[in-house]
């Protein structure tokens, strides 16, 4: 049977100890050949903080962890025991009762779900993502560079080059000023 990729619910907060644990459990239990990658979905994002460039990690699916595993019984126990995990995305445990055949109607994630997933994994990784996404008009103020503390509207955003342009009053005349994400925040 081949490998699959399988969203596992956890504790929110508890993602990297789970899959900690979770290796260690499969490392005790000989079950290597059949788990691939363990991963926590994160991506990078960069902020300003205190006037300086800080990229910082950001799990943009809090709660849960992905699993390639092939599922058997001995798998299915293997995670579902593991502290802290809450079972499997897309079967409701209560509801199944005393089934002990409840591993086979798991749903697994298709391939071009997990290829979504793991490509967004990838790009983050890549290319950090602004922390804060904008749109026309909302009201900001600039952090950053020459028109710090300025406040202004945002008139226009380029997501490709993670600019804004903002619109200023500089001595009563309204200017438009680009500015990358990082240099401005929501009012």
């Amino acid at each position: 049977m081949a490998k699959s990729w399988y969203i596992v619910h956890t504790h929110t907060g508890f993602e990297n100890k789970v899959k900690a644990t979770l290796e260690e459990r499969i490392k005790l239990a000989g079950q290597e050949e059949f788990f691939g990658e363990i991963l926590v979905p994160t991506e990078q994002v960069v902020e300003m903080v205190k006037g300086a460039r800080k990229t910082s990690e950001r799990k943009f699916f809090p709660g849960y962890i992905l699993v390639n595993m092939e599922m058997n019984q001995h798998t299915w126990h293997t995670v579902q025991e593991t502290p802290r995990v809450t079972g499997f995305v897309g079967i409701n445990m209560s509801q199944a009762g005393s089934d002990k055949d409840i591993y086979k109607k798991i749903p697994s994630l298709t391939e071009k779900e997990a290829h979504k997933i793991l490509g967004r994994i990838a790009d983050g990784a890549n290319k950090p993502k602004p922390k804060v996404v904008f749109a026309e008009g909302d009201a900001v103020r600039v952090i950053d560079g020459p028109f710090a503390n300025f406040q202004g509207v945002i008139e226009e955003v380029f997501p490709d080059k993670g600019r804004v342009r903002v619109m200023v009053s500089i001595f009563g005349r309204s200017t438009p000023v680009e500015l990358e994400y990082i240099q401005v925040s929501k009012n």
